[in-house]
């Protein structure tokens, strides 16, 4: 066994246990990671298209969103890069990000080209990689709570409505 394959053994939890750590079910983890691969290929096909040019601002940004489709695929489909020797070190980093630190890396990603230039070839490129972000973002925020949850919250919230209302009624008859 190498040294690497030793630190991937290490850094990476097992899935039940990173399963836990971010409530995320595994339907919508694989989700994350197919629009991840989606994201990535969207980025890598518009970046290669956006080099086509002699605007150094498009070629800069197509430049970007092919490294953004790099980083995607080593992030969320280590497989498409077997033989990068750090692909599954790097991958098993990734997953121990929580999902809003991986949220706002992609999102920056992915807004990055946009700035730089802002035409449809970087806005349709971006934008699948953007929705990674997004769907990650949306795990970092939790589940919904039950109805009853929310039924007794707004039962207490009417009570003491009701309360500093009567209370302000007293005030103003005296």
């Amino acid at each position: 066994m190498s040294s690497q394959d030793e630190q991937f053994q290490e850094a990476a939890p097992g899935p039940a246990a990173s399963s836990a750590q971010d409530g995320m079910t595994w339907w919508y983890r694989w989700l994350c990671r197919i629009a991840g691969v989606v994201g990535g290929m969207s980025c890598a096909f518009a970046g290669l298209w956006n080099c086509v040019t002699i605007n150094p601002l498009n070629i800069a940004a197509g430049v970007w969103m092919m490294l953004n489709a790099f980083v995607l695929f080593l992030c969320e489909a280590p497989f498409c890069c077997q033989f990068i020797e750090f692909a599954n070190a790097a991958a098993a980093r990734a997953d121990q990000l929580r999902p809003w630190q991986k949220a706002a890396f992609y999102c920056g990603m992915a807004a990055f080209p946009v700035m730089l230039s802002l035409t449809l070839t970087t806005l349709f490129g971006n934008a699948v990689a953007f929705g990674t972000g997004v769907l990650y973002g949306l795990s970092a925020l939790g589940k919904k709570g039950d109805a009853i949850s929310y039924a007794r919250i707004h039962q207490q919230q009417k009570q003491m409505d009701e309360e500093k209302l009567t209370g302000a009624m007293e005030g103003q008859a005296l």
